[in-house]
């Protein structure tokens, strides 16, 4: 299948569509900036208020009346242009692909490959795969008002920089070796500040002051606590004063008579390192990997060589080892503040997490050996982690202010404007190698018997080689629905390749239903068109092209996007009962009109967008996890809103608000032996005064039921 890297496949015709669009563009953007100016958010609305003869207000009565002269001036260009451009439209592609080939520092690190991210040798333990989804709200200016948004162009550039920086943060993993130390659990969602550096040393932690995109200052912090003397001793002597070499390494080891553990006049019987009668001391042993300290694995170490260790050793970390990966910071990024105020303010403070979960009492720190030893919590950790496992859950879910580490692929909803799809587009490749944007059709095409004014508002980005793409546009949208050309994009990515020469590949699809509350009908036939087109894309896509060539394996599939409904609302019984959902899986659902206690709704009421309390991704975040802050900033349904009689009345709320956004996932046509699970479940905040949704996060792991070799 070759995809489409070119809207037309003539430069000719490519020629008169841009030719045709620069006579029709200047009344398009006199009309959209006169819109605008009637249409305030509420923000200016507040600014009005408080200063009526501000300069804003003075802008707008004399841009108001010169904005009609002109579009009056212009029109006829405009009507000239718009004769050339709507036929071409017909034979214009239903999206464009692009590529962008990762730089030095992503194939270093092993996310980018020359085909993307690992395309290589599929592991027989499988892999897991991060998916988001997010309604980012970028139609033109004019009517991103009627949502309480403005400035599409700055939201789109700053939309696709947050998308990065959370993904792009270092990811930690943590494995615990000792079957007596399980207090500390994965958490491949942890989160760094975005400024801390890549090294090969784990002794480093973010500074805690506010950081921005470049390099963090960062110092090594030696442990507070020695495992081998008891706490409150002045002198360690395994762990000198801050700035000297560490003295137990083979290049700095001492003679035998001035063993830091027993110095002279100190007895071997007094040494904590070993016990009586030992003839060599484990710490200044002949050879660098026999440090006793600083040992490469807990198999090496000094006090029980070959042998498993004990829970109760003293000189290493009770059997857990950490890995970090942490890409570069962008050299070429042009702004250093991570989050900016909605109304284009100064630059927030960087939201930060912890460098890793813990649970129990015992705190853990970070030595330079890459293992993990007791230190008071104080030294590294500022809060208790947010993950959360609700009764019987076999996955954790959270609220985060970050988007996931190492996400694989991202699908948004309403990139209807222009100018902003390529500025995100542009921000995106920063990170994601391939991207499918300006989806859908303008004009009269097909099915699609109403003008298009708008395309579908689609964009996919894939750290993966995108093999195979196709958009499908519902015929039967309504009312303003009708003006755009919404519909389903579907791809199919390639994730690996197995030992026997197949393709491992997996299959996405993004969508966006119809918006108009009560037309339950119209949603249940699009749904109906979503699994039949869906269908017919896996058969035609899978099909060998040649005899030699094995049939593909098939990983995951996928389905992202914004629904229009949700899983409580008594309105949407016909869709909460549809098929799809015995085809897909809702992680967050328990069944028709019900769904699980943790689950969040993702729209937001747009009249407080502009509170201080939600303009940050961290403050939101805390709103969202209290039920207070989610009643009073998340709509909910129409019947279970309390009515203005009852205002100030403790009324319980089913469900925390509308969760219209969707992540669904479905094991049919895997392997007979394949399993999918969900790792991680995540409500994202990162795009707090950006959009009037929150995005949706999920972490799929793909197991081939194989033993690694």
């Amino acid at each position: 299948m070759v995809l489409h890297s070119a809207p037309y496949t003539s430069a000719c015709l490519h020629f008169l569509d841009g030719l045709s669009w620069m006579l029709v563009f200047p009344c398009y953007w006199l009309l959209d900036r006169l819109l605008a100016s009637c249409v305030a958010t509420s923000l200016e609305k507040q600014r009005r208020s408080q200063d009526p003869c501000s300069f804003l207000s003075l802008c707008i009565l004399v841009s108001v009346p010169l904005y009609l002269l002109l579009l009056l001036a212009l029109l006829p260009f405009a009507l000239l242009g718009f004769i050339v451009w709507a036929p071409l439209q017909a034979v214009r592609q239903p999206y464009l692909y692009t590529y962008r080939r990762p730089d030095k520092h992503q194939a270093e690190q092993g996310q980018a490959g020359p085909g993307g991210a690992g395309t290589g040798e599929w592991r027989p333990q499988g892999r897991n795969f991060c998916f988001c989804s997010a309604n980012v709200c970028l139609l033109p200016d004019s009517l991103a008002r009627f949502n309480n948004l403005s400035d599409t162009h700055r939201r789109a550039r700053e939309v696709g920089r947050r998308i990065r920086n959370g993904a792009s943060r270092p990811q930690i993993k943590i494995y615990i070796d000792s079957p007596t130390n399980t207090s500390i659990s994965a958490a491949s969602f942890s989160s760094l500040t975005t400024g801390f550096r890549h090294t090969s040393s784990l002794d480093q932690r973010p500074d805690q002051t506010p950081t921005t995109n470049g390099p963090a200052d960062t110092e090594p912090e030696p442990p507070t606590e020695c495992p081998i003397h008891p706490p409150g001793a002045a002198d360690c002597p395994i762990h000198p004063p801050a700035g000297d070499q560490f003295p137990t390494h083979a290049d700095a080891v001492p003679p035998a008579g001035d063993c830091p553990l027993h110095p002279n006049g100190t007895s071997s019987s007094d040494c904590p390192a070993h016990s009586t009668g030992e003839a060599d001391c484990p710490v200044h042993a002949p050879s660098s990997h026999d440090c006793a300290v600083h040992a490469p694995s807990n198999h090496d170490c000094a006090m029980h060589g070959d042998v498993a260790p004990k829970p109760d050793c003293p000189l290493h970390a009770s059997g857990v080892q950490i890995s970090i990966s942490a890409p570069e910071p962008d050299p070429d990024e042009e702004e250093t503040g991570n989050h900016r105020e909605a109304g284009g303010g100064d630059s927030m403070t960087a939201s930060r997490e912890s460098l890793a979960r813990y649970h129990g009492d015992g705190g853990i720190g970070i030595s330079s050996n890459n293992t993990l030893s007791h230190v008071p919590r104080t030294s590294v950790f500022k809060r208790p982690g947010r993950k959360r496992r609700h009764g019987d859950e076999t996955f954790e879910h959270d609220v985060s202010a970050f988007f996931p580490a190492n996400l694989d692929f991202l699908a948004l909803q309403e990139v209807f404007d222009h100018g902003a799809t390529s500025r995100l587009r542009r921000q995106l490749h920063r990170y994601f190698p391939y991207v499918l944007s300006d989806v859908g059709r303008y004009g009269w095409k097909g099915c699609c018997s109403r003008f298009k004014f708008l395309n579908s508002g689609l964009m996919l980005a894939s750290r993966y080689p995108i093999l195979d793409a196709r958009y499908e546009c519902y015929p039967n949208g309504r009312g303003e629905d009708a003006l755009a050309a919404k519909g389903a994009l579907f791809a199919k990515v390639h994730v690996g390749t197995s030992h026997q020469e197949q393709r491992v590949v997996g299959y996405l699809t993004c969508t966006h239903l119809h918006a108009i509350e009560g037309d339950s009908s119209v949603r249940c036939q699009q749904l109906d068109l979503l699994l039949q087109w869906g269908s017919e894309f896996r058969q035609s896509s899978s099909r060998p092209e040649g005899e030699k060539v094995l049939e593909d394996l098939v990983a995951f599939d996928v389905l992202l996007g914004d629904l229009n409904f949700d899983n409580c609302s008594s309105e949407d019984k016909l869709e909460q009962q549809h098929s799809l959902f015995s085809q897909y899986k809702d992680p967050c659902r328990l069944g028709p009109g019900e769904d699980k206690p943790w689950a969040l709704g993702t729209l937001l009421e747009p009249s407080g967008l502009y509170d201080d309390d939600v303009t940050s991704p961290e403050s939101l975040q805390k709103l969202m996890e209290n039920e207070e802050g989610r009643k009073e900033y998340l709509v909910f349904p129409p019947s279970k809103t309390p009515s203005s009689s009852q205002r100030g009345r403790k009324i319980p709320l089913r469900g925390n608000g509308r969760r219209i956004d969707y992540l669904l996932y479905s094991d049919e046509g895997l392997q007979p032996d394949w399993k999918l699970d969900i790792e991680e479940f995540s409500f994202v905040t990162q795009l707090a005064g950006l959009t009037d949704h929150l995005s949706v996060a999920m972490r799929l792991a793909v197991s081939t039921g194989e033993d690694e070799p």
